[in-house]
């Protein structure tokens, strides 16, 4: 039986009532369904279908978004009592200081586990609906404009305001999906940088919706030219690459992008010392938005460029952005990513001065050089492993980042490392769960 929600607009009923026409609001994570949106109006009996898939006891209804005729056999009954609280965990007894620290060290790395899972699955719901969108952006402009509006604010949730505060950007490699693994890492390690810059809603919305279609002139280039290794580029080809820019600005006119996210896609190759393209654009001539997606589109380029034999690891991204190309970036955007990601990028492989390997886990932004890892060590069982806040392990230090291909088997196995370069982000704190 429907039942009325203690909020006046709002409406909750029961599975058996779902039906076309009534608009449903999923209190869902976005990445837990397979939907486009949270917030939608069902169109088929196939949807009614999938909504009482997810086994939800009961489902929210917007009534003035929802068709009439939808809701007239509604009857309204009192609202549910509140769910039960989860039952406090179970305290057990442990017989040492070694089973508590061995029991400590598995709740960490499970809890870690368990957030880049999350994460996992938003980013490849993310990349779904990314394409969904894409196929749909031409024919209906307008409206997948909005779609993508709203995609913003849910991977805004999903990746920047979970409760653990924590980015995790991945995907292995697909043919002929780079390009939506490369605007999805561009969308969201832009906007985790726009929001500790202090950029407003619709500037922050703008830059989400320019960094997702940044390169969507690229559907004018011919495959052949995108495949191959850009150094390998005759200088026909190179300028035909460098075309894209072009046609995106003009696709993305005739969809009635915003000024700013279509300064985005004309701007995203230009660099502040004028010398990127197409137009040679210096420093202010650029808005402060494709100021950083510029930043963060070629320090992605570095990672993941056509030929992964060529990528290189974050910290040899960052080290020669912040060495060799810091005056074509805007100075303000890249101290902000170094601190973020850290002089080690969460997922970097390092090896220590004791002679051992680990990876990476999580950034200290006070002290960039001593961030958490976690230690590759044949005695102890993987899902026990070591993990040390360097913080307070004065005694060790990294002593260089190496590059996952360089990795004994055993190693490989063990800290088991992306095919693709990985973003880790922690911005609550240095700290790990406990």
């Amino acid at each position: 039986m429907p039942v009325t929600s203690p909020v006046a607009e709002a409406l909750y009923i029961d599975p058996d009532h779902l039906r076309p026409g009534l608009y449903v609001m999923l209190d869902l994570p976005w990445f837990r369904h397979n939907f486009t949106l949270n917030n939608f109006k069902i169109r088929s009996d196939l949807q009614v279908r999938e909504l009482r898939d997810l086994r939800l006891k009961h489902y929210r209804i917007d009534p003035t978004r929802s068709d009439p005729e939808a809701l007239q056999s509604l009857i309204t009954q009192p609202a549910p009592s509140a769910a039960p609280r989860d039952e406090p965990a179970q305290t057990h007894a442990v017989a040492s200081d070694a089973q508590r620290a061995t029991q400590a060290r598995k709740r960490v790395i499970a809890q870690r586990q368990q957030a880049i899972a999350n994460v996992e699955r938003a980013f490849g719901k993310a990349v779904s609906t990314m394409k969904n969108l894409n196929r749909n952006l031409l024919a209906k402009p307008q409206e997948t404009l909005l779609d993508m509006g709203e995609l913003v604010g849910h991977m805004m949730d999903a990746f920047l305001e979970s409760p653990e505060a924590t980015l995790h950007v991945m995907g292995d490699r697909v043919g002929g999906e780079e390009v939506y693994f490369h605007s999805l890492n561009v969308t969201i390690l832009s906007m985790m940088l726009a929001k500790d810059l202090g950029f407003d809603a619709v500037v922050a919305r703008d830059l989400g919706i320019g960094a997702m279609v940044h390169d969507i002139g690229l559907i004018d280039i011919p495959a052949m030219v995108l495949g191959k290794d850009p150094d390998d580029y005759n200088h026909a080809e190179r300028s035909l690459r460098q075309m894209h820019v072009e046609y995106g600005s003009k696709i993305a006119a005739k969809l009635g992008l915003t000024p700013g996210a279509l300064a985005i896609v004309n701007q995203h190759h230009e660099f502040i010392d004028g010398s990127g393209y197409p137009n040679k654009l210096k420093g202010e001539q650029m808005t402060e938005a494709a100021r950083l997606v510029s930043l963060v589109n070629h320090y992605d380029n570095l990672c993941n460029p056509v030929n992964h034999k060529k990528a290189l690891t974050p910290h040899q991204a960052l080290s020669f952005i912040f060495a060799q190309r810091k005056s074509k970036f805007d100075a303000k955007a890249l101290q902000l990513m170094v601190r973020s990601l850290g002089v080690y990028p969460p997922g970097s492989i390092v090896h220590l001065s004791n002679d051992m390997l680990a990876t990476v886990t999580a950034v200290n932004p006070k002290k960039p050089l001593r961030p958490w890892i976690l230690v590759f060590d044949e005695t102890i069982p993987k899902d026990e492993a070591l993990v040390i806040n360097l913080e307070e392990t004065p005694e060790i230090t990294i002593t260089k980042a190496i590059a996952p291909a360089l990795l004994p088997p055993k190693a490989m196995a063990y800290l088991n490392p992306r095919k693709r370069v990985t973003y880790f982000f922690d911005g609550a704190d240095a700290n790990p769960p406990t």
